[in-house]
């Protein structure tokens, strides 16, 4: 994280620099931006990636900063929430001034704030908005958007392949969060991969965020023929859908992305 941080911030330096517009510096510091949902749905990516730009902004300073010059975070929680990350987003770049936004943590949280980095001239950068799109799209490269991170063709991909190699897999069930381009690239991904390997999506079932009983759902799999079941979407969910399928008795294989990645999804 020190070194991709010490990284993000030279290229927005330089970035800076080039345009003329952007965030300033004084003689002392770099002014940077935390953009991230330290509460609400998804509090524990922000809370985790949020520490570790901490722990890496200590470490530069302590080593001297970068070309003399220590690192000032200003640090918002948009609380999950898409509008108020973008708000925030703005709020850095004008009123605070900023070099850099790191954060959100979500795909679609990220790319809103995409407009506003370009608008302002300041670069955005995510450790996890991993939708394919988030730095290029079919208008070209985002100038001003980077992330550190694999995408979800990449991850999709690779979850239709382990299940397809590994475990021997023929047919999958896939339920996916609807409201989350995240989960919808991740579904994509998976499902062209698996049936282009020779296995079968017998089934896609759909919730959104904030769905707590899933009962209904993995009543309707039931009734197919699977031998894995891929969730693309984050820990809260999921964490009750593994839940609810093993109390009905499903025992199968279920698979998901780095939207697994909380310690809360083997706690709800």
């Amino acid at each position: 994280m020190k070194r991709t941080l010490s990284i993000i911030l030279l290229v927005a330096l330089t970035m800076t620099l080039i345009s003329g517009c952007g965030g300033s510096t004084n003689a002392n510091e770099i002014k940077i931006g935390i953009n991230y949902e330290l509460t609400g749905e998804v509090a524990s990516y922000g809370q985790a990636s949020v520490d570790g730009i901490e722990l890496a902004i200590d470490e530069i300073n302590a080593a001297g900063g970068i070309n003399g010059k220590k690192i000032n975070a200003v640090k918002y929680d948009n609380k999950s929430d898409k509008s108020q990350a973008t708000t925030l987003a703005t709020k850095l770049m004008t009123q605070d001034k900023v070099v850099a936004v790191l954060g959100p943590a979500t795909s679609g949280a990220f790319k809103a704030t995409i407009p506003e980095a370009n608008k302002n001239k300041v670069v955005v950068a995510s450790g996890s908005a991993t939708a394919d799109d988030v730095t290029v799209d079919a208008n070209g490269v985002k100038e001003y958007a980077f992330r550190i991170c694999f995408s979800d063709s990449y991850q999709g991909t690779a979850m239709a392949n382990y299940a397809l190699n590994n475990m021997s897999a023929t047919k999958a069930v896939v339920i996916m969060d609807n409201s989350s381009d995240y989960a919808k690239g991740l579904a994509a991904n998976f499902t062209t991969t698996f049936e282009a390997g020779g296995g079968q999506v017998v089934a896609t079932e759909a919730f959104v965020a904030g769905d707590t009983d899933f009962n209904a759902i993995i009543t309707k799999i039931k009734g197919n023929d699977f031998d894995v079941i891929f969730i693309p979407g984050y820990y809260n969910e999921a964490g009750l859908i593994i839940k609810q399928a093993r109390n009905q008795g499903i025992d199968t294989p279920i698979l998901g992305a780095d939207g697994f990645g909380a310690p809360e999804l083997t706690e709800l």
